[in-house]
């Protein structure tokens, strides 16, 4: 792709920090590469209390602060492999979708990218974060198909 043809200047990569990432990571720095465009990274964590319905009845920010820790650690490491610069990495909490739609934003970036796994009947009515990330995103989105790694034996 031409550097003066292409769409896109800015690109955030939601990434989920599964064994499917380094899939993800490849494709956004292979079109980042192709348009020279700005590469920045986030990946979201939802809060402890969404997966207990917030009745929480004990002091959940120590371990919301060590999964923070080890999300920022997996990043650091994942970026010590790659050969193009990023220029901004996010650890966020909240709902992916949401942060990512206002990290697009603020960053004016013009293209999110992010993983999918084609899923198919139950998975795909209920929604997946690409779906979600798709919807009110005020740019173009991309949904990279990531075959799952899985090992036979």
């Amino acid at each position: 792709m031409n550097q003066t043809n292409c769409l896109y200047s800015h690109i955030l990569v939601g990434l989920d920090l599964t064994d499917e990432t380094p899939q993800v990571l490849a494709k956004a720095i292979q079109i980042a590469r192709s348009c020279n465009a700005q590469l920045s990274i986030a990946h979201v964590l939802e809060p402890i209390t969404f997966a207990y319905g917030g009745d929480m009845p004990l002091d959940i920010s120590e371990v919301q602060a060590q999964q923070i820790g080890r999300a920022e650690q997996e990043l650091q490491q994942l970026l010590k492999h790659i050969d193009y610069p990023v220029v901004q990495e996010h650890v966020l909490v909240g709902q992916p979708a949401s942060e990512l739609h206002y990290l697009a934003e603020q960053q004016e970036a013009d293209l999110i990218i992010v993983g999918s796994h084609g899923r198919k009947g139950f998975a795909l009515l209920l929604g997946s974060t690409p779906n979600s990330v798709l919807h009110g995103a005020t740019c173009d989105v991309l949904a990279v198909y990531v075959a799952s790694v899985t090992q036979t034996g």
